[in-house]
């Protein structure tokens, strides 16, 4: 399944000096609003260091990561959404991803103009936050207006829509994100909520991440509860600290000396293992692997997927026709050291069609003609 992370914030914030650094894509970053005009697309491999353990066993001809699409959108501003700044051709770009993350500003740096004139994350994440939900507010009272014609005739599906509805307005109302709400988590919609809120598309139903761009000095000793609590964000929301300049150094040097830089600075992770892994957890993901002589492969599906789920991510016929899956941990593989020895040790299990896929299964499938 493709994963699609749309960046944003506000202009000058540092959204297409992360993206060129995450997708080594040269987006144009200048120091003015609107420099980014049209979303720049870039697809990044998914760093995984269990691929090149299962490698060592299996031989592939090549390895293939998982890969997550970033979007690089422009700044949004105060009013995007009565169209101030190319806002409403922007907020149009969101819609399609699958989660946002949104870059927030947190170094100071008078050659890089504050479209606001200073730095103040809270009012910043109030703005975007507020922007987003003025968006859904016109898309909601639409579908309210239309759907109250429907209800008239009694339908009961038709009043259940309305009533959801205007509840999502008065969240809309009060500036505050759908994704928020924990009534609105998609692992607790009924059936029949969760399509009317996929049929909305709503901007403010997303999942949220918080990337807080910091300058290279503050990225080891980043306090990100301070932050959170400065921002007036949740306990429970993702927030990473990435400084974009040192994400952008770390793609000029090779492997080992990248590592030395980064130990110097007190990390042991790039920017980009911490997005993807973030990415990952926000939207319920997990990675199985497919492992033979041609390639080594992770793939993605969402947490509580079935084996014939599973498969269907890689063929649609292979979950059409499921018949088992042979599935082993890729520790356990790693440890037999070959199909042959796990097979031997009885470390290779049979799974039906009940089978719920583990984070680092190694599944084979078997299907009918």
């Amino acid at each position: 399944m493709g994963v699609s992370v749309g960046i944003v914030g506000l202009p000058n914030v540092g959204k297409s000096t992360l993206f060129n650094a995450l997708t080594r894509l040269q987006a144009e970053a200048s120091n003015y609003p609107f420099c980014t005009i049209d979303p720049n697309v870039g697809v990044v491999e998914v760093p995984d260091e269990r691929l090149a353990k299962l490698a060592e066993v299996v031989h592939p001809q090549k390895i293939v990561p998982a890969a997550i699409e970033f979007v690089d959108i422009a700044g949004l501003v105060r009013n995007a959404h009565e169209g101030e700044g190319l806002g409403n051709q922007f907020l149009g770009h969101i819609r399609a991803v699958d989660a946002i993350c949104h870059v927030v500003r947190n170094f100071g740096d008078p050659n890089v103009v504050h479209v606001e004139g200073s730095v103040d994350a809270r009012r910043d994440i109030e703005t975007i936050k507020y922007e987003l939900a003025l968006a859904d507010v016109s898309t909601v009272s639409k579908r309210i207006e239309r759907t109250e014609k429907l209800a008239r005739t009694g339908d009961k599906d038709k009043l259940r829509d309305l009533e959801l509805c205007r509840k999502i307005k008065s969240i809309l109302d009060a500036g505050q994100l759908v994704s928020e709400q924990p009534e609105f988590a998609v692992d607790t919609l009924k059936e029949g909520d969760l399509r009317v809120l996929q049929e909305l598309s709503l901007l403010t139903a997303k999942p949220v991440m918080y990337v807080v761009n910091v300058s290279e000095e503050e990225i080891a000793s980043f306090d990100v509860k301070s932050f959170i609590q400065a921002a007036g964000l949740r306990e429970n929301d993702t927030v990473i600290p990435i400084s974009a300049r040192v994400e952008a150094e770390l793609n000029e040097l090779a492997p080992a000396e990248a590592a030395e830089y980064l130990a110097s600075l007190g990390l042991t992770q790039s920017g980009l293992v911490r997005l993807a892994q973030s990415g990952y957890a926000l939207l319920g993901l997990l990675t199985y692997f497919t492992a033979g002589d041609k390639e080594v492969k992770a793939w993605t599906v969402r947490k509580g997927a079935k084996a014939p789920q599973a498969a269907g991510v890689i063929h649609t016929d292979f979950e059409a026709k499921f018949i088992r899956a042979e599935v082993i941990g890729w520790e356990k593989l790693v440890e037999a050291g070959s199909y042959v020895t796990a097979r031997d040790k009885g470390w290779i299990r049979t799974e039906g069609k009940e089978y719920l896929v583990q984070d680092g299964d190694t599944m084979h499938f078997l299907h009918g003609a």
